[in-house]
């Protein structure tokens, strides 16, 4: 060993003179920790490297403090810098992305990791993310790493025009082209913003606007009028179907409206801004209409049952009292309306925008600029289904059967048959 040292020093002492700031004690104290764990022909490789490290103070394994008070991981220590590809991976930021998807053959949006059974948007989203190189493959099976919250979980069937997910992700070039080329046709990335290091899409979202279409022979009296695609929705009809929609708005007990949720749960009150049918327009020779609801958050199922409740009292099973009834403690037996035609529009941020959208760093999460592609995928890829899809499968002309097994009078004991049948037919999957 004393062979060894002498051998080392003999070479090495040079190179310890183009560091500065050392003293004698501290060169000889690292010669020897050398001359213990290194060969001579190693030492000789590391010495004139060993400079340059020790300004740095970068040591394997540990971190380094970041602008935000926590550790950034680092690459593991050795000889050679870390290549331009490695560097880019260490700037990684707090984005949302603005996503639309069309939810035919996907039971939902929210991903339930080591469930490979049912597929979800999620499941394609970070399959696309890992592949396009946005982040590491190991944050495909822990999404907390890569800091993923959505603003809205969405039912099996149910599409979206504007979905927002937050998320950290490597910023690298043609983002969002990337990640595109790895998803299928009918899921589609048509914004990216960057946001504040603590913004989380759920917990910053003011409220959601959702659109239902549907066709309007859901609206025919089951008595008086046709109830195929050769009904026309008359005047009268949308106006009284508008009188009933309104009377959701403003804030109110929805415990009827969902499932496992007790009458004096104070979260079963929610605020609803606005709610109304537009006007009827003809697709492949069958009328539709669009439902528009605005709120400032809604529970699972929440939405279709409030439109099933209307259809029923449309179509003559339940009278308009039973929407008021419906809001007190007794248990009311409510129809949930088919998943197809449901699309998750738009979530705002306007508090977000007020406060960080004009400052200079951040952008306003308003979508302006892209409206024109938002429309493009309606148009291309959710009407066309929802349409085809009714078409082919009758999933509206199927559900209208079922309304005569809802005893609109039964309480909790009277109607476990027709919520039972909602249920199994649902699979109890996520929230509207």
């Amino acid at each position: 060993m004393l062979k060894l040292s002498l051998s080392v020093s003999k070479f090495a002492r040079p190179q310890f003179l183009c560091v500065p700031g050392w003293s004698d004690k501290s060169k000889s104290s690292c010669l020897l920790r050398m001359t213990c764990r290194m060969s001579e022909e190693q030492c000789l490789k590391a010495l004139p490297a060993m400079g340059n490290e020790s300004l740095k103070r970068g040591v394997e394994g540990k971190s380094e403090p970041a602008e935000n008070g926590k550790g950034v991981k680092r690459f593991k220590a050795n000889a050679e810098e870390p290549d331009k590809e490695e560097q880019k991976k260490l700037l990684k930021r707090k984005v949302v992305l603005l996503m639309a998807y069309s939810g035919k053959g996907y039971h939902g949006m929210q991903r339930n990791v080591g469930s490979s059974q049912f597929k979800t948007i999620e499941d394609d989203l970070v399959h696309a993310l890992v592949k396009s190189g946005c982040i590491p493959e190991n944050h495909g099976t822990e999404m907390k790493k890569m800091s993923f919250q959505r603003c809205a979980r969405t039912d099996k069937g149910v599409s979206a025009a504007g979905q927002v997910v937050s998320l950290k992700l490597w910023l690298i070039d043609d983002v969002m082209e990337k990640i595109n080329g790895q998803l299928p046709a009918q899921i589609r990335i048509l914004g990216l913003k960057r946001v504040t290091g603590g913004f989380n899409s759920k917990n910053k979202c003011d409220s959601r606007t959702y659109s239902y279409m549907l066709p309007t022979f859901a609206f025919a009296h089951k008595d008086n009028d046709k109830q195929d695609q050769g009904y026309r929705l008359n005047r009268e009809t949308l106006e009284r179907a508008n009188v009933l929609f309104s009377c959701y708005k403003g804030t109110h007990n929805f415990h009827n409206f969902t499932s496992q949720k007790a009458a004096r749960d104070p979260s079963a009150k929610r605020y609803i801004m606005e709610m109304y049918l537009e006007e009827p327009f003809t697709r492949q020779g069958m009328e539709f209409a669009v439902i528009k609801v605005k709120g400032q958050s809604f529970m699972m199922h929440q939405i279709r049952k409030m439109i099933g409740l209307v259809i029923a009292v449309l179509k003559g099973y339940a009278a308009d009292s039973i929407i008021e009834r419906s809001w007190g403690e007794e248990k009311v037996d409510i129809p949930k309306a088919p998943g197809l035609g449901l699309v998750l529009e738009r979530v705002h941020f306007e508090k977000y925008n007020m406060r960080f959208g004009s400052d200079g760093l951040h952008e306003p999460l308003d979508w302006v600029e892209e409206e024109d592609r938002i429309a493009a995928f309606k148009e291309e890829h959710i009407y066309p289904t929802i349409i085809q899809t009714e078409i082919e499968e009758k999933s509206m002309v199927n559900w209208l059967g079922t309304l005569p097994i809802h005893d609109f009078e039964a309480t909790a004991s009277g109607n476990q048959s027709a919520k039972a049948q909602d249920d199994e037919e649902d699979g109890n999957n996520d929230s509207d």
